[in-house]
């Protein structure tokens, strides 16, 4: 090792040892710190936790993403052909797939082939040393490589190994995982679109996502576990049980009553209005959700006498009736502009809104000062990205690093893994390293 490298060691040792380890991170078995995290940005929550990610495509990187948003050091492990997203076009920012870009800042990327056996030694090693595996393989498809959870916690019996797979491990284990096949067997397409259409996919994938959050939640409470117990564990999960969950009061409603819900188009099976009505020059979403509302609507409009209608007086009166109410409010609605209503509706607390494009929810949320885009990185490297939604009083996400190209950390990391054990200038599993990249790239 150079001695320009072991100052490096040295310096950032010392960094990390003039804290005690409860006060970097309490739950922490091991940690590969980046210069970067630890000396220019704020440590977000997850600082000093080292998570292998060998997850690919969209809810394992989603996953694995927010954690590094909030601190977490991520080394993306991809195969010599890369994550499938990085050919998920159009549409591109600078010759990238915007889909890999969306779901990747803040990691480190490795390109290592478990068919070399160099390379497989090395992915050993990362998965050894990590806190935190994240994998969304097949079932099964990692024990060969010696990279599934029973071989992994030989080496690293504390780790909290998360596996993700389509349809779980059991009958479905031989179902390729993707979403669109959750959002079919799920249910989730026989409720969505019109009665007279046929089902329609969300418009996002939107269990690989919801599989994801409960991937971080998992995590977290295994962490939490881990802190109070020492032990790691093997969290598994799975679109189609995502899915269920997630659906919840269409799932929930067919258990307690026997009756499967149908496709209503944009009208709630429970609640009316609430659903899109046409105005002058668009659509407006009314989500009227109680009757001291629908009261306050009507007065507003003009039309008090239907609060007091008896078909119309209570919601379950709206949702019976709801084809003989529709055309009187579309008839008064059509008076006026979709944002005329809605600065009327407002600030009487009538929730209602337009329905806008993408680009039309994001200026809107810039409009109301969320502030929902965000630079990974710095200067020419920066990408314009979506902000971690979460908002810490004291560990704030952070936004250290554009998405990596394939293999852009792969030097760094693979001297990282080959020269550290043998180190004398780490503290029982600590193990610290220079700055991956630099700054922002």
């Amino acid at each position: 090792m150079s001695d320009q490298v072991l100052d490096g060691h040295k310096r950032l040792l010392g960094v990390w040892m003039d804290m005690t380890t409860t006060e970097v991170f309490p739950m922490m078995k091991s940690s590969l710190p980046d210069d970067r995290t630890v000396q220019d940005v704020p440590g977000g929550p997850f600082d000093g936790l080292l998570v292998a990610d060998f997850g690919r495509v969209l809810a394992g990187p989603y996953c694995t993403m927010l954690l590094a948003d909030l601190g977490a050091t991520v080394i993306k492990v991809e195969s010599p052909l890369g994550d499938e997203t990085r050919s998920y076009r159009p549409p591109e920012y600078r010759g990238e797939s915007t889909y890999f870009l969306s779901i990747n800042r803040n990691k480190q990327s490795v390109v290592l082939d478990f068919r070399n056996p160099d390379d497989l030694v090395l992915a050993q090693r990362l998965a050894a040393r990590a806190d935190v595996v994240t994998e969304n393989f097949k079932p099964g498809g990692l024990r060969r490589f010696g990279l599934d959870y029973e071989s992994v916690k030989r080496e690293n019996p504390s780790v909290i190994y998360a596996s993700i797979t389509g349809f779980g491990t059991a009958g479905g284990a031989g179902l390729a995982g993707y979403d669109l096949l959750a959002q079919a067997l799920s249910g989730l397409m026989s409720v969505t679109g019109a009665p007279n259409t046929e089902g329609f996919r969300a418009g996002v994938a939107v269990f690989d996502v919801i599989t994801g959050l409960h991937t971080c939640i998992a995590i977290t409470s295994a962490l939490y576990h881990r802190q109070r117990s020492g032990e790691g564990q093997h969290v598994e999960l799975n679109l189609l049980s995502s899915a269920l969950s997630g659906m919840v009061n269409q799932t929930g409603g067919f258990l307690l009553s026997g009756q499967s819900p149908t496709r209503m188009g944009n009208d709630h099976p429970s609640i009316y209005p609430y659903a899109p009505f046409r105005t002058h020059d668009g659509e407006l979403v009314l989500a009227i959700g109680n009757d001291a509302q629908f009261a306050t609507f009507c007065d507003a409009i003009g039309l008090p006498q239907l609060a007091a209608d008896t078909r119309f007086a209570s919601n379950a009166d709206r949702s019976a009736h709801r084809d003989a109410l529709r055309p009187l409010l579309t008839a008064r609605l059509v008076t006026k502009t979709a944002w005329e209503w809605f600065d009327i509706f407002s600030p009487l607390q009538v929730p209602c809104a337009p329905v806008l494009d993408v680009r039309g929810g994001v200026e809107f949320a810039a409009k109301i000062g969320l502030e929902p885009s965000v630079a990974a990185g710095t200067g020419d490297h920066a990408v314009p990205t979506i902000r971690n939604p979460i908002t810490f009083s004291r560990t704030p996400a952070s936004y250290r690093a554009a998405p990596p190209a394939l293999d852009q950390d792969g030097e760094a990391v693979r001297r990282w893994l080959q020269v550290a054990e043998d180190d004398e200038d780490h503290v029982g599993d600590r193990v610290t390293v220079p700055a991956i990249r630099k700054e922002g790239r």
